[in-house]
């Protein structure tokens, strides 16, 4: 509590314009907050682009490479990550991507082999490599100073907006900032900085909860000569709303209503983030009293927020209660709304119920979406509905309307055996929709609790074929999946790798494995002086039980496998 009162004590001085902290160099006076300069700084030393070079060239080692091209699992909302590109030679592609899956390889050896592969770099070349390589932001990095050298090439916004993305989400931001400053420079032209490029960094300090640098962020606007209206400040609250830092975007909101007036956008952002980024039920109710206290107006957003969360509670009551009063306040229901309403029927088995505002909302002149499917498919899988749900999905599927990702997801979470689970994986991709990392890691940890180990390695090989890479969720579900199913070698080795390539482990793994090792080491070190004098003590005591087997009580062995319990033949 204490934590937090400090906190919003600090965005309280920083809103009522206490400027004796500067984040910047020679930046005009603003309203800045009083943190310190490990808390506020955004640019820290930034690294020059020379510097950055003989940073690399140092002896950093890499052995990841991705080979995934798709990121709207990642961070959708950047443009600049969507890589839908034109056609980019395959030849170029595969000869980049060999010389930067070469494990353990040094970035000065990288650079050399580089120069001398005879690929000309272009834009869509540099960002479909970055893109396969964003979990790996040393190689990303060093493929990227290598295209800036190269003649006749020079970055657009694109790809510097997609290495300050992969920059940030490994949270090199001193690098990313760099680059800013190299973007505001410009070789020959104007500043290519502009709000998005602001706003990926706001994102990736809300990603990791510092809120103070996502804020001193935003005032640096006005550094790059940027404006700072009611639009910016509202993508700075989605930002903070996204990754659940929903308490401070509300405090950041309600302390700077003199200078961005409270409006219908700026609560329903406050709104949503309670009712979905944090699911939290009181706390929505208590934004949606507010507005109503306030007299400002609520919309057919703020009816869809608060709808689905009552939705989720399963509270269909209130559900169906709201829903005729936005249609007596003349909000007109969007899509969006009908969605949470079937999605709430579905939950509490009223299927007929949620058919019939399915076809009301065809009647209204609404098209069913793969949400609204999804809407009634997923609560029908999870409450066992199988008959229904596969009666819905072929519907879908006779619509014209492809199922995505988390339509299979919610079918094969509710299947019981392996071969029904690669049967629909197969499926899955023949009807064009790919699996993803989700889909493998939820697979994965199915497998391990079915304790089927050649399925779980099955799916892992599978992955790299799909070219997606191995990456730090997937390695924690394997190596924790190995673990419990008693396969300490095996997981050790994973562990050992996923080190080897440079993710960070998991705490709670990291301990467990390295309290396993050091068990390791001592019963090894014990099991040579103790040797002898436990073979003889173990023939004693088989003698012994053999002598009184009559005085102990009738049992029969049971073994395990895959998952159930099998007399022992």
């Amino acid at each position: 509590m204490m934590k937090y009162n400090s906190r919003r004590l600090v965005i309280s001085f920083f809103l009522r314009g206490i400027h004796s902290y500067q984040i910047y160099p020679n930046l005009p006076k603003c309203k800045l907050t009083c943190l310190p300069p490990s808390t506020c700084s955004v640019h820290g030393d930034a690294l020059s682009r020379s510097n950055r070079v003989n940073f690399f060239i140092s002896g950093v080692r890499f052995s990841t490479f991705t080979s995934h091209s798709d990121y709207e699992e990642e961070d959708s909302s950047d443009p600049s990550l969507d890589y839908k590109l034109p056609y980019v030679s395959k030849e170029d592609v595969e000869t980049i991507e060999a010389i930067l899956k070469q494990p353990g390889i040094h970035a000065a050896q990288v650079h050399n082999k580089l120069e001398q592969c005879g690929v000309s770099p272009t834009h869509n070349l540099v960002t479909m490599i970055l893109s396969r390589a964003r979990n790996n932001w040393e190689v990303a990095f060093t493929f990227f100073i290598w295209a800036t050298k190269q003649t006749g090439y020079v970055h657009s916004v694109r790809q510097y907006h997609s290495m300050i993305s992969i920059l940030g989400k490994m949270r090199k931001f001193d690098t990313a900032w760099s680059l800013i400053y190299e973007m505001r420079s410009g070789k020959d032209g104007p500043s290519l900085v502009n709000p998005q490029t602001l706003l990926i960094m706001i994102r990736k300090y809300c990603a990791v909860h510092d809120v103070g640098k996502a804020i001193g962020t935003f005032y640096a606007f006005k550094r790059f000569k940027l404006d700072t209206g009611m639009e910016e400040f509202q993508d700075l609250l989605s930002a903070l709303c996204r990754y659940k830092n929903v308490k401070d975007a509300e405090h950041l909101l309600f302390c700077n209503k003199n200078v961005f007036p409270l409006n219908t956008k700026s609560l329903n952002i406050i709104l949503n983030g309670w009712c979905l980024a944090l699911d939290d039920l009181r706390e929505g109710k208590r934004i949606w009293r507010l507005m109503k206290e306030r007299g400002i107006p609520r919309d057919v957003f703020s009816y869809c927020s608060i709808m689905s969360c009552y939705s989720r509670a399963g509270r269909l009551n209130v559900v169906l209660k709201l829903f005729d009063e936005m249609k007596l306040c003349g909000v007109a229901p969007d899509v969006k709304v009908y969605n949470a309403v079937i999605h709430a029927l579905a939950k509490g088995r009223l299927v007929k119920q949620a058919r019939s505002v399915m076809k009301m909302m065809e009647e209204n002149g609404l098209t069913p979406n793969a949400v609204t499917y999804n809407s009634l498919i997923m609560p029908l899988f999870k409450t066992r509905l199988l008959d229904e749900a596969q009666e819905v999905f072929n519907e879908m599927i006779q619509r014209g309307i492809h199922p995505t990702v988390r339509t299979y997801h919610a079918l094969l979470r509710s299947l019981r055996t392996g071969e029904e689970v690669f049967e629909h994986l197969q499926n899955m991709t023949t009807m064009g929709c790919i699996p993803t990392h989700d889909t493998y890691i939820m697979l994965i940890r199915k497998f391990c609790r079915w304790c089927q180990l050649d399925n779980v390695f099955k799916l892992w090989d599978e992955m790299s074929k799909m070219g997606l890479d191995h990456d730090r969720s997937s390695y924690i579900v394997l190596i924790h999946g190995l673990f419990l199913n008693g396969k300490l070698e095996e997981s050790y080795k994973y562990y050992q790798e996923m080190k080897q390539k440079g993710l960070l482990p998991e705490p709670k793994i990291d301990e467990m494995l390295q309290a396993w090792v050091a068990g390791r080491s001592d019963s090894q070190e014990n099991k040579v002086t103790c040797s002898q004098e436990n073979r003889e003590r173990v023939k004693f005591e088989k003698a012994d039980k053999e002598r009184d087997f009559r005085k102990k009580p009738e049992m029969r062995r049971v073994m395990r496998e895959r998952g159930f319990s099998f007399w022992d033949q």
